[in-house]
């Protein structure tokens, strides 16, 4: 990686953790501990089971958490996309193996910091900033799955998440909505 490309990687951490109200003696102590990562479509971040260590920042690409069933079953719990901070919040406060695997989805690159940062007295406000916006998250996609019918659930993506239609496979938006890819073709021919 270059070292123009790392430079601006670590301001935008540096920004998105001083919009989390971060004082600017410790997001200068966060870049010292902060590595600019690249990893290739495929690569595992987290491997599911595994205790999570690190956070990450996204420079560019899309990141993914998925769950591989013991049959074989693949699901989707979340796609993190740039300028966006992915950590499994349910590893990050109970020190559990991660249910979910960190995945590349395509070519990323990353900020990646350790977790540790978030236990220190001085991250609080950052961490209590971050579980309101999980928490208020995790309410609309409740609601997003449990009240919305299939059909809506894309025109919500549509409307309110373009670039996930846009840049996310068939496959990995049906998967994340609930329903096959077969179905989801025909959504979207429906709606065309």
């Amino acid at each position: 990686m270059t070292q123009r490309l790392s430079k601006d990687a670590l301001t935008g951490f540096g920004e998105c953790l001083a919009q989390l109200g971060l004082a600017a003696d410790e997001c200068t102590e966060a870049l010292g501990q902060a590595k600019c990562v690249a990893a290739p479509r495929g690569e595992i971040l987290l491997h599911q089971g595994a205790c999570q260590a690190h956070g990450y920042f996204i420079v560019d690409g899309i990141l993914g958490a998925q769950h591989y069933g013991d049959c074989g079953g693949l699901f989707s719990k979340e796609f993190y996309f740039e300028g966006e901070l992915c950590l499994l919040y349910h590893s990050l406060l109970t020190a559990d193996a991660a249910p979910y695997q960190l995945e590349a989805v395509t070519d990323v690159t990353l900020v990646r910091f350790p977790l540790t940062l978030l236990k220190q007295a001085s991250w609080q406000g950052v961490l209590i900033a971050l579980l309101s916006q999980q928490l208020l998250y995790k309410e609309e996609k409740e609601a997003f799955l449990l009240l919305k019918r299939p059909e809506e659930r894309y025109i919500y993506l549509v409307n309110h998440r373009p670039m996930w239609v846009e840049r996310l496979s068939n496959v990995q938006l049906a998967r994340y909505i609930g329903i096959t890819p077969v179905s989801l073709s025909r959504l979207k021919a429906r709606l065309a």
